[in-house]
């Protein structure tokens, strides 16, 4: 997708492809033939410029064909950059600005609480992201309200645009963090997917306060020379480039 545009962000979208990969195929309740399902689990891709790994797994679960895949980015194509919920089927938040992702999936959270729903939101946001005044507003927000139906995962990859977070806006003690908000914290190994997955399934089941997933990946995994490689952040491979990745990840 990223190689046929000319542009986007593949190890962002790599680093968080097994959680994705969980999610939508094994934990949340959603339905690729009834796109708003009042019912549905919620997902917002807090970092919406990872959006090729969203749709990838959206086209795979069957809310729109592969061949759609082939438009990211294109002129006319329902595949932003970032995403859309007004486009995209299968969508639950349009992205844009980083940081705003949490707050919206808290109002989702609120509300399945307010209408009596069963539904379960899980919010997947950067750690480069976490650098941004409002996701920390938020995250002392849900536990004021016993947001227990609402899961936050971190794809810890250690980098953002400009290079390591550590060296940016050190996040340490990220963990201590999360858990002097009153959040509760489980730190996972974010490409183990049994361990994805088992983690995933127990917060769902959380009861009195929201969970936070600190999930440990690897920018661009799989792909040997953009691992941990910030390069790669936004810069789309070129074709011999594509044809080792791809080689590599088959």
């Amino acid at each position: 997708m990223i190689s046929e545009a000319g542009s986007g962000h593949p190890g962002g979208s790599l680093s968080a492809a097994d959680i994705v990969a969980a999610l939508y195929f094994a934990v949340m309740k959603h339905d690729p033939k009834n796109p708003k399902w009042p019912d549905r689990d919620r997902f917002i891709l807090s970092k919406g410029h990872a959006a090729p790994i969203l749709y990838a797994a959206l086209a795979e679960c069957g809310y729109f064909p592969l061949e759609w895949l082939g438009t990211l980015r294109k002129t006319g194509t329902c595949l932003q950059g970032h995403t859309d919920s007004t486009l995209t089927p299968g969508v639950d938040e349009s992205a844009g600005s980083l940081g705003m992702g949490l707050s919206v999936g808290i109002g989702m959270a609120i509300a399945a609480k307010l209408d009596k729903k069963s539904y379960h939101t899980y919010v997947l946001l950067g750690d480069g992201e976490c650098d941004e005044g409002q996701i920390w507003e938020a995250a002392m927000f849900a536990p004021n309200y016993k947001l227990d139906n609402l899961t936050v995962i971190v794809d810890f990859n250690g980098l953002q645009l400009d290079g390591f977070t550590k060296n940016i806006m050190n996040l340490e003690p990220f963990v201590d963090k999360w858990r002097a908000f009153n959040w509760e914290v489980i730190e996972i190994n974010g490409h183990d997917m049994a361990q994805v997955v088992d983690t995933l399934n127990k917060a769902g089941a959380a009861h009195g306060k929201p969970i936070a997933i600190i999930a440990h990946t690897i920018k661009g995994k799989g792909v040997s020379f953009m691992e941990n490689n910030v390069d790669y952040h936004g810069k789309a491979p070129n074709k011999a480039e594509t044809e080792k990745a791809l080689k590599e990840l088959s």
